[in-house]
């Protein structure tokens, strides 16, 4: 039988490079349209069928799923057929895009440290290649939808940012969690309509990205790609099958002019006796940038004031046919005189994560909305929140404000540190009502430093591995001694 690695040891192997192999072959687009018109197929059979069952006439066939269409493999400049990284990177990457989803049951400004659960679900073995642990498989077996999606989201990201950089030099790639970026101008659900007396509509289409990158320089118009990304346990197959589910998702949000918005699709497959493989396809879409219309004064893009949430009506605006007005389609549609307040939201958004992943409820309260979830974040500003922004650190030579969780690795006490660069972090936490957050400021210096970042590494005073990402957070593990007491 193997001996358990200590918790050092464990920690030690975060540093090192692991391989993620990928998939973006020609072959693979076909594969795709494959998968997709077997599913409008079997959809259609099945509407035949309880139509059929129910002793009714056939009723109207209904429209087929709206896929995003032109799919293409992505460039070798851009992707090429394995990336190597820090296995620490992929946790800090998970972390990150795990804050204010309010899904999980960490809740609030603990949502993050769910990411810590899968420091043993993969190992580097053939080619340095990473395959599922024995831990990992364990895990798959009780909790594989789980897994493979968040893993799945995980290897998404940071292939995203790395596609991104490739192809914008010298620009900062954020990314935020679709749906809460999207709350501040739309009612997803009925649900999350202001009162229940509001007669306004909801988008109510369950088809939308999972993540939206925004390409940034200060100043600047921003360029938004949308990311859908799935995982699975099962094959190559299945991974067209959910390449094909990510099209639609990604179709759900227009930019700008109709069925232009460029976009990532991934899916990663997780299986139990072979590499983690990354399939990945993009949509080259047109002119993506938040261009503000003519005539439009650019000092109306204002980082620094308050987020503004809006009540856009749902649907994808088509172009008329024919001198003929078309119904609008099912979705989100950022129209160009939105550009301005969507460019401010995203920065907004993008600003809240940062200080939710340092443990900031109030911090992360006053750079959201009302349906973002302002309201839910302003509760976490207390010790027993399980989360909150009270320590600081020096960590590979720079100073951090953030917040820890103590954990047990094979039966050793672990810390865990998140935070941000403590510059940075002070021009988001305004404080009282004279001095708001300086977005626009932060901005500034997150992108002067990005030649200098990501940095890995052991830090010995620490006692552990850090990551500090381009975004200017840290995430560091190190073990730390416990001494119990007899109650």
């Amino acid at each position: 039988m193997k001996d358990t690695p200590s918790a050092t040891d464990v920690l030690k192997q975060l540093l090192q490079p692991v391989t993620v192999a990928t998939d973006s072959r020609s072959t693979l687009v076909g594969s795709v349209d494959v998968a997709a018109h077997s599913d409008d197929s079997k959809k259609h059979r099945e509407h035949e069928r309880k139509a059929e069952n129910e002793g009714k006439a056939r009723k109207e066939i209904p429209p087929l799923l709206r896929r995003k269409q032109g799919l293409q493999a992505l460039p070798d400049a851009e992707l090429q057929s394995s990336v190597r990284l820090p296995y620490i990177g992929l946790l800090h990457r998970l972390a990150r895009g795990m804050v204010l989803t309010r899904r999980g049951a960490a809740r609030g400004l603990a949502e993050h440290w769910g990411s810590l659960k899968y420091i043993q679900a993969l190992q580097a073995q053939k080619g340095s290649l990473l395959w599922l642990s024995s831990e990992g498989r364990q895990i798959a077996r009780h909790y594989k939808t789980l897994q493979s999606e968040e893993l799945g989201q995980a290897f998404a990201l940071v292939l995203a940012e790395h596609i991104l950089c490739n192809r914008f030099p010298g620009y900062c790639v954020s990314v935020v969690h679709s749906d809460t970026a999207l709350r501040a101008g739309w009612a997803l659900t009925a649900a999350e309509r202001d009162t229940k007396d509001d007669k306004s509509a909801s988008v109510s289409y369950r088809y939308r990205p999972h993540f939206l990158a925004e390409v940034w320089k200060p100043s600047l118009p921003s360029v938004i790609i949308p990311i859908a990304c799935k995982g699975n346990h099962s094959g190559a197959r299945v991974s067209h099958d959910q390449l094909a589910s990510c099209a639609a998702h990604v179709d759900g949000l227009h930019v700008g002019a109709w069925n232009q918005t460029p976009a990532l699709l991934f899916s990663t497959e997780l299986p139990l006796d072979g590499p983690v493989t990354v399939h990945a396809l993009h949509a080259p879409g047109n002119d993506p940038r938040l261009d503000l219309p003519t005539g439009t004064d650019p000092a109306d893009v204002d980082l620094d004031q308050p987020p503004r949430q809006e009540n856009h009506f749902p649907g994808i605006e088509r172009p008329a046919r024919e001198d003929q007005t078309l119904d609008p389609l099912p979705g989100c549609h950022v129209r160009a005189e939105h550009f301005a307040w969507f460019q401010e939201t995203l920065a907004h958004t993008d600003a809240a994560g940062l200080v939710a992943f340092a443990g900031s409820g109030r911090a992360t309260a006053q750079l959201l909305t009302k349906r973002q979830g302002s309201e839910f974040f302003k509760t976490f500003e207390h010790p027993s929140a399980g989360s909150v922004q009270d320590i600081g650190h020096t960590l590979l030579g720079d100073e951090f404000a953030g917040t820890d969780h103590i954990f047990r690795l094979n039966g050793t006490h672990v810390e865990a540190f998140s935070g941000v660069q403590k510059d940075l972090f002070a021009y988001l936490a305004g404080r009282g009502d004279t001095q708001r957050p300086q977005v626009s400021q932060w901005r500034a210096q997150t992108h002067c430093r990005r030649s200098s970042l990501p940095r890995t590494g052991w830090d010995s005073d620490w006692g552990g591995p850090v990551s500090i990402h381009q975004d200017g957070t840290v995430l560091a593990i190190r073990p730390v001694s416990v001494t119990k007491t007899n109650r």
